[in-house]
């Protein structure tokens, strides 16, 4: 299994700033996780809101959590919304079920982690994670 180290993780981070800057997005938080969940790397913009490591960490979080991309996360949660609040719960509140948490898979399909992005709308977040994840050598799953 590939394991997700700092320097990929920074790799990731770079090139999603950089295709923030590119689309001119607002300032953002990136939170990079390995497979179990631990923080590996983090960047908040200058600008970015107080909050961002929680909301970025907690989009790449449920994402791992619950093997799905947020974006199939805010769909499940919109359909079986008992269900997201029991696993809330009981994840202490840490998962962000919305668009911008993007797992990290290697060419294999194993799971090695995933991104966390919040600052600007949730689909520019998915896309700024996205190209961090394909410009250091994996498979995104948003």
């Amino acid at each position: 299994m590939t394991v997700l180290t700092l320097a990929k993780a920074n790799e990731i981070i770079t090139v999603a700033l950089a295709k923030a800057a590119e689309l001119k997005l607002k300032p953002l938080g990136v939170a990079v996780l390995d497979a179990g969940g631990h923080m590996v790397a983090f960047q908040r913009q200058d600008g970015a809101s107080f909050l961002r490591p929680e909301m970025a960490s907690g989009k790449a979080y449920g994402a791992l959590a619950l093997g799905m991309g947020s974006r199939k996360l805010d769909a499940f949660a919109r359909e079986r919304p008992h269900l997201m609040s029991g696993v809330s719960d009981v994840s202490g509140g840490r998962i962000v079920p919305v668009p911008g948490g993007v797992l990290i898979r290697d060419s294999d399909g194993a799971m090695v982690g995933a991104v966390g992005i919040s600052g600007d709308t949730s689909d520019n977040d998915e896309a700024a994670a996205v190209a961090g994840i394909e410009a250091a050598g994996f498979v995104a799953e948003g």
